[in-house]
């Protein structure tokens, strides 16, 4: 059963996380969570596939900030502090692996990754699996293991620093998605001078406010070229002024074209 969680509420990561049983290589956790509720800080032995199925979840570790879409999940590294809170009202579903299986070594840090239509049926039937023998489930467990191998990771993080100030006009940013705030605006929202809020976001993430707004805008844009949003219709309501230019700003950021972006996890839902 999920738990539902109230509103504005941090509450304990689930048992399954710190549970070290290498005969049971994966434990599941369901839970509801409404906008703006969350998991406290916090760091657990097995690794994590974070995935919600419905909603829009944030993600944070030291260092960095996920936006992650039901088209994606994050893996965890066992061990690796971060939190997570809930932007929209989400249906999350947990898988943790664990530590004596090797999973993704070559991931150290936080990363996110694509869901396929396969990882996604494995996880629902694993969170589903109270009466499952327990022979079968162990054997959907090693699959589960074996397709997560397999996910394409994305680079989409955001750089975060440690300063209050900034953490709490990022928290907003992400919060308003659609909302164009100005530097003005938001050195009215932390009290502080516009030139404060630049340095602050130059130096707390290596970037500009211009530019970290602009890797938001196009993080943002994913999940509705993979549902087969028009490339023109996304472009034109992030702000951009023609598709020419956003192709060009995804391709540098992505490596591709939003069109062949599209094209390609097109191809990988129907497989």
């Amino acid at each position: 059963m999920s738990d539902i969680i109230p509103k504005a509420t941090l509450l304990a990561p689930s048992d399954a996380a710190f549970t070290i049983d290498p005969h049971r290589p994966v434990l599941t956790h369901a839970r509801n969570l409404d906008a703006e509720a969350g998991i406290e800080p916090h760091s657990h032995p097995r690794g994590q596939l974070l995935w919600a199925v419905k909603g829009v979840l944030r993600v944070r570790s030291e260092n960095a900030v996920w936006v992650v879409p039901s088209t994606h999940a994050v893996w965890i590294p066992c061990n690796l502090p971060h939190q997570v809170n809930s932007e929209t009202h989400a249906h999350t579903r947990n898988l943790y692996i664990d530590p004596s299986y090797c999973v993704r070594e070559q991931d150290k840090q936080v990363v996110m990754v694509t869901m396929t239509p396969l990882m996604r049926e494995i996880i629902l039937r694993l969170c589903e699996a109270e009466s499952m023998e327990a022979g079968r489930l162990l054997r959907l467990g090693l699959t589960a293991i074996d397709e997560l191998e397999t996910l394409d990771s994305v680079d989409a993080h955001l750089p975060a620093g440690k300063d209050p100030r900034l953490n709490r006009l990022i928290q907003t940013l992400i919060r308003q998605p659609k909302v164009n705030h100005s530097l003005t605006e938001l050195a009215e929202m932390g009290g502080a001078s516009v030139r404060t809020i630049e340095r602050l976001f130059k130096a707390e993430t290596g970037l500009t406010y211009r530019q970290w707004r602009q890797r938001f805008r196009l993080l943002n844009s994913l999940e509705r070229l993979t549902q087969g949003e028009s490339t023109t219709r996304v472009a034109h309501s992030l702000g951009y002024l023609s598709v020419s230019s956003f192709s060009s700003a995804f391709k540098m950021q992505f490596g591709c074209t939003p069109q062949d972006y599209a094209k390609h996890k097109s191809v990988k839902n129907k497989a």
